[in-house]
């Protein structure tokens, strides 16, 4: 599934469209704002006008990256839209659009929960995680925050330093996309990750473009900082709330989507949330799960595989969490409450192992085996 549009920051998105055209692009930029306004979207839609097929484009020549954060600091006095806008149709476009070109690096904060024998193994560790979660990122774009033991580790930035002195495969630059870099390894205490990042960033190559993004741009080192253009994203209007919600969340009710975007104060991802919550998400997720349960193998062995293969934490625990919800629910009316009580219990043991390094889908599945087996 391709990524969704990118709602709002049109004012933005046409200085940036400008710089880019114009050549004035800075080689390092920093995204910094509330979080879930889109700023690692930005990143891509950035990254995507850069290697268009249709739209010539250069980076920042050497000594003018005060002349580029000036042009991006300044407002936009023409629409630049129609013109500077990636086509979306070719087959650059559809690469970046499907997470899958080669010169477009996206990197997420990832827990790794394997261990490396040497720093070469820690390397393809971490790239086998960001694989997994850019292909779950493919068929759900409108993805969750990452995990709180997620981060980019040493292994992450020397995995980037790998592809930094590659030759493009396809473009003529290559991006590199470092999404929640505040997750840079505890930058304070064991800045190692950090300082590799700011060698990157110190002396980047000619046909290189860092975009870094982040909700805490205070827990970056100083020194990260001061290598990068800062650029300030807002929270997004109500108006660009509603549209999003009407265009991506179909199944909401309009009252629903009216009170959501009335407590996501600006925030496509509190939206996300607030929507999860309200029912078009865990909840819904569990009242499946539910069903599959008291059906056949099939559909309960089915429920298991549409959990995602990795970070048990977050959305599957809270999947966990709207199965209790649900059957205390039921054990409160009186329904089979023997059986109930049984049940709450298997799913507190599955919430157990949701905090160690489990398999969503394994865990799923016997859960799913077990709920109503009465063993």
């Amino acid at each position: 599934m391709p990524l969704h549009p990118l709602y709002g920051h049109e004012g933005l998105r046409n200085r940036l469209a400008g710089a880019i055209a114009s050549g004035r692009l800075p080689q390092a930029l920093l995204f910094e704002g509330p979080p879930g306004v889109g700023k690692q979207r930005l990143a891509l839609w950035v990254a995507q006008r850069i290697v268009c097929d249709r739209s010539g484009t250069t980076a920042a020549p050497e000594g003018s990256e005060r002349e580029a954060a000036v042009a991006l600091a300044e407002p936009e006095t023409r629409d630049l839209a129609l013109e500077t806008e990636p086509c979306g149709r070719c087959p650059a476009c559809r690469l970046v659009l499907n997470l899958s070109h080669p010169d477009v690096h996206w990197f997420i904060p990832v827990e790794v929960t394997r261990k490396g024998s040497d720093a070469d193994r820690q390397v393809e560790l971490v790239a086998e995680a960001l694989a997994v979660e850019l292909g779950a990122r493919r068929e759900q774009p409108l993805y969750q925050p990452p995990s709180g033991l997620a981060n980019h580790g040493i292994a992450a930035v020397r995995l980037l330093a790998r592809h930094l002195y590659l030759t493009p495969a396809l473009a003529r630059y290559k991006v590199f996309i470092v999404g929640d870099a505040e997750r840079l390894v505890a930058q304070q205490g064991s800045p190692e990750a950090a300082n590799a990042l700011l060698k990157a960033l110190e002396e980047p190559p000619a046909n290189t473009v860092f975009v870094l993004t982040s909700s805490r741009a205070e827990a970056l080192l100083p020194t990260v900082v001061s290598r990068v253009v800062r650029v300030r994203l807002a929270r997004l209007p109500d108006s660009i709330l509603t549209e999003f919600a009407q265009r991506e969340l179909p199944d909401m009710a309009q009252r629903a989507v009216a009170q959501s975007v009335r407590v996501a104060e600006g925030s496509i991802g509190k939206l996300l949330a607030t929507a999860s919550q309200a029912g078009t998400g865990t909840g819904e997720g569990a009242e499946v799960f539910l069903r599959a349960t008291r059906g056949s193998p099939a559909a309960r062995y089915a429920a298991a595989l549409a959990q995602r293969p990795f970070q048990a934490r977050g959305a599957f625990t809270d999947l966990l969490d709207a199965l209790l919800d649900r059957l205390g629910n039921e054990a409160r009316a009186g329904r089979e409450t023997g059986a109930v009580v049984a049940a709450i219990s298997r799913v507190l043991d599955a919430r157990a192992l949701a905090q160690g390094n489990v398999n969503p889908q394994l865990v799923t599945a016997v859960l799913g085996d077990e709920l109503w087996s009465g063993r």
